[in-house]
């Protein structure tokens, strides 16, 4: 865990915290399995990464780490710090149309169909 975020983090966070965007409660680096997410709200289900230059040359571990999130039922939104920095309500359109998303539909036999 980084005891610094970094200024995209931040003005990030600005946005998000305290309920301020759609009513969805988002906590800040959010331990989930062996990852820490830069951002994550349970209802629904999302992780926020901004990733930076320390990104770069990494896309297999955060292919990895995507996989694993979405394996315990997270979606998973990246954007880069450029995206945050010089572009913030496109990167809050998104985030508020994953917000929005609505639930994949169940089969309506369940879980028990063969």
């Amino acid at each position: 865990m980084r005891v610094e975020a970094t200024e995209p983090e931040i003005r990030l966070w600005l946005e998000l915290r305290a309920k301020r965007f759609s009513g969805v409660k988002f906590r800040r680096q959010k331990v989930i399995g062996n990852y820490i997410a830069d951002f994550a709200s349970r209802t629904p289900m999302l992780v926020i990464e901004v990733d930076g230059d320390t990104h770069d040359g990494r896309d297999a571990y955060d292919a990895q780490r995507t996989r694993y999130l979405e394996s315990q039922g997270y979606r998973v939104l990246r954007f880069t710090n450029y995206d945050v920095m010089t572009g913030m309500e496109g990167v809050l359109m998104v985030i508020e149309a994953a917000v929005q998303a609505p639930l994949p539909t169940l089969s309506p036999e369940g879980e028990r169909a063969q």
